[in-house]
């Protein structure tokens, strides 16, 4: 594996963004995004001592035990914002400890493809290559990238209307507006910037048309 341009050091916030290879689609119904969904609260620990495979093979008993344990060790990332699309995916991510992003993302992605391959009968890689990682500068850029994330799902017309997103389960925007069950996220960071959840909102949605446009002329400005 080419070895990284951009190191990720502790501390730190990152953009990171990886994709189906050949842009193929990798989430084709609801059971695909709620294991990958899964895997991404399951894998964000430090040290779990068992595959999410096998931890699904435990009674609902010894499940919520588990749970109860992987609670208490240590995070290797911190998810500030998160939206899976039907091709790709985008996190926010915090790194914890040494390599926390990589060995999530790694563990993320093989639990994935191996869920992929069996269930659709498939062979060979899943994702493209190395992820993309880019570092978040500021305070200002954290507070976009965050928005950006979010608007994914409207700004790739996989949703028709902007209040869709308050809908959307394949997100962490629903975490922002209060709004999901499992709490996947630390949004203090992000929140801490607004009066309260209804400003961010607002943030989010203002932009809206305006990142849509953006996106539909993007191709013509790449070298």
């Amino acid at each position: 594996m080419p070895r990284r341009k951009i190191p990720l050091a502790n501390g730190e916030y990152y953009h990171i963004f990886n994709r189906g290879v050949n842009k193929i689609p990798i989430f084709n119904n609801a059971s695909d995004y709620k294991r990958v969904t899964l895997a991404t609260r399951y894998y964000s620990s430090a040290h779990t001592p068992m595959r999410l495979s096998r931890f699904l093979k435990l009674s609902n008993e010894e499940r919520a035990s588990y749970w109860l344990k992987i609670k208490n060790l240590p995070k290797l990332i911190s998810i500030i914002s998160y939206c899976i699309m039907p091709n790709h995916f985008h996190f926010l991510l915090k790194q914890k400890l040494d390599r926390g992003i990589s060995k999530f993302i790694k563990y993320l992605q093989a639990s994935y493809a191996l869920y992929f391959n069996t269930k659709y009968e498939r062979i060979g890689p899943l994702l493209q290559g190395q992820f993309k990682a880019g570092r978040i500068e500021d305070d200002e850029q954290l507070l976009h990238v965050s928005r950006y994330i979010h608007l994914n799902p409207y700004t790739s017309y996989l949703l028709k209307d902007i209040k869709e997103l308050e809908v959307y389960p394949w997100s962490s925007f629903l975490n922002y507006l209060g709004k999901s069950e499992h709490k996947i996220c630390s949004t203090d960071e992000v929140l801490s910037f607004f009066k309260d959840k209804q400003k961010y909102k607002e943030f989010v949605f203002n932009q809206a048309d305006y990142q849509r446009k953006l996106e539909d002329i993007k191709h013509l400005v790449l070298e």
